[in-house]
């Protein structure tokens, strides 16, 4: 039986601030992304020495819509990494450069210890402790040391942490050392302490090495006991998940296949890897997933602005831009694929509403089923006319070449952005909209072009007449598409918002060059 650490996982809110930590500053090699093996919109990110050597590993779950998790009982609460003894004063060097939260060095186990906080906060230890791993990285750190775990039950931990082969070690204080043939587990007894919020900064969990599928049944036989526990193949491993007495949650993986199973070691982390059953939609799940750039590469600037958003950029922009607005319930993602179907070489701009009814996303409040909150709803449409501005500046984009598209709720919103700010928004595409405002005075929506597109059957909002004739009667150059379909989009919408994409923009270049 091998034992130690196989991995540990944590979740970051900021995929661009991680990359930045682990493979800019800590210099560990990102050896694998990966999607669509949990969640469509789940971005999973692998850092390691250069083979992805097992022990060597940290993995992070990318939630860029999630809020801090809390520490608490029942969790991994820090992940120690080892790195050569002399090397510590120089980490203490880089860390203040790089202004990097840290505090330290001081002395644990005979150990010397720096503690830093990576960018959402989760604590990351530097021991000064000389290990191997098989491949190790020039200037970062040579592998796994361990990691501390925060239980009540400190006693029963221990005792269920030595079936993956750990044995007992020293104690101080109330921390309970644990020692397997590599690295260290540390049980901290703390009593009357809050439980763990999952979130960012809070790890995930724990992953110990199992030899083979074997191995990794037995422990499955032998878990009977802590309620049911099934074998998951995550193309590079396979393990299992079990919660210890202490609700802490933890992983047992296998060695094999490995890192390299569909990637050579030269070309590690580069690409990303989407599982054989998901790869009809790849360019969906791609369009969904939050973008970054690896360190010294050129990057789209993040700006702080009063609506989250997410951009995505393709391989070979053509200047143009779509903004999207979600329907109820949705995110700034949701109609990243569609959109990208529509105009594969725009940037896409997705934005999420701020309002929230029942827990889920809407871009303004309601009074009831029926009846929008006029005031909550001009307060929005004032807040996202504000956003458009500052985003155009902020990243400089072309008002001119910008098209806003909303879907539902989303497109409400829109036609009534379009009335109480006449002249903002140029180009509109309106899927499943209707008209919420219902009355907007005298407006001049000379030189704006909307498209709307209704479902003959959508029992929701109806086949958007009223709407378009509305936005006719206030000068808007508005046409109005009834396709055979209900609320939801079909590819007849793609079809026709990327028909009259081409055809507007081809002829908006036609009257520039003349």
């Amino acid at each position: 039986m091998i034992s130690g650490i196989h991995h540990v996982t944590g979740i970051t809110a900021n995929v661009q601030a991680n990359v930045d930590f682990y493979a800019g500053f800590l210099g560990l090699r990102l050896v694998k992304q990966t999607a669509g093996y949990a969640d469509d919109q789940q971005l999973h990110l692998v850092y390691g020495d250069e083979l992805g050597s097992p022990g060597s590993l940290l993995t992070f779950l990318v939630w860029e819509t999630t809020g801090r998790g809390r520490t608490g009982l029942g969790q991994v609460l820090e992940v120690a990494l080892a790195v050569p003894p002399h090397s510590l004063g120089d980490w203490l060097t880089k860390a203040l450069t790089a202004k990097v939260a840290f505090e330290g060095p001081s002395c644990e186990f005979g150990e010397p210890v720096l503690r830093l906080k990576d960018p959402d906060g989760m604590t990351v230890k530097l021991v000064g402790i000389e290990m191997t791993t098989p491949a190790p990285r020039a200037h970062g750190p040579v592998r796994v040391r361990g990691v501390t775990v925060l239980s009540d039950q400190g006693a029963l931990t221990a005792e269920f942490i030595t079936r993956f082969g750990y044995s007992y070690g020293e104690r101080d204080g109330a921390t309970q050392r644990m020692i397997s043939d590599t690295d260290v587990v540390d049980v901290r007894e703390l009593s009357g302490f809050v439980p763990s919020v999952p979130g960012a900064g809070v790890p995930d969990h724990v992953a110990f090495r199992a030899h083979d599928a074997d191995a990794l049944l037995v422990m499955q036989q032998s878990l009977k006991s802590h309620g049911a526990t099934e074998v998951h193949d995550r193309h590079y491993f396979l393990s299992l998940y079990v919660r210890d007495p202490a609700d802490i949650l933890m992983e047992y993986a296998t060695d094999g296949p490995g890192m390299t199973v569909d990637e050579a070691p030269e070309d590690l982390g580069r690409t990303l890897q989407i599982p054989p059953g998901e790869r009809a939609r790849a360019d969906d799940i791609r369009a969904m997933l939050p973008q970054f750039a690896m360190p010294g590469e050129e990057r789209m600037p993040t700006r702080k602005l009063p609506f989250v958003h997410r951009f995505n950029q393709p391989d070979d922009p053509d200047g143009t831009t779509l903004v999207l607005l979600h329907g109820s319930g949705g995110s700034e993602a949701d109609l990243m694929p569609i959109a990208r179907r529509i105009a594969p070489r725009a940037m896409l701009l997705g934005v999420r509403g701020r309002a929230t009814e029942e827990g889920t996303n809407r871009w303004f409040r309601r009074v009831n089923y029926r009846t929008a909150d006029l005031e909550d709803l001009g307060h929005e449409a004032d807040a996202f006319a504000a956003f458009v501005e500052l985003a155009a500046a902020g990243y400089g984009l072309d008002m001119r070449r910008i098209t806003f598209l909303g879907y539902s709720n989303g497109a409400s919103f829109l036609a009534t952005v379009l009335r109480l700010h006449p002249g903002l928004l140029r180009h509109v595409i309106l899927m499943r909209g209707k008209d919420v405002l219902q009355t907007s005075g005298a407006v001049d929506l000379a030189g704006t072009r909307v498209l709307a597109l209704a479902g003959q059957d959508d029992f929701l909002v109806g086949d958007m007449s009223a709407l378009a004739d509305r936005l006719t009667a206030h000068g808007a150059a508005a046409e109005r598409r009834l396709l055979s379909a209900g609320h939801l989009l079909t590819d007849a919408d793609v079809e026709e918002a990327g028909r009259w994409l081409r055809q507007h923009f081809a002829i908006n270049a036609e009257a520039q060059a003349t």
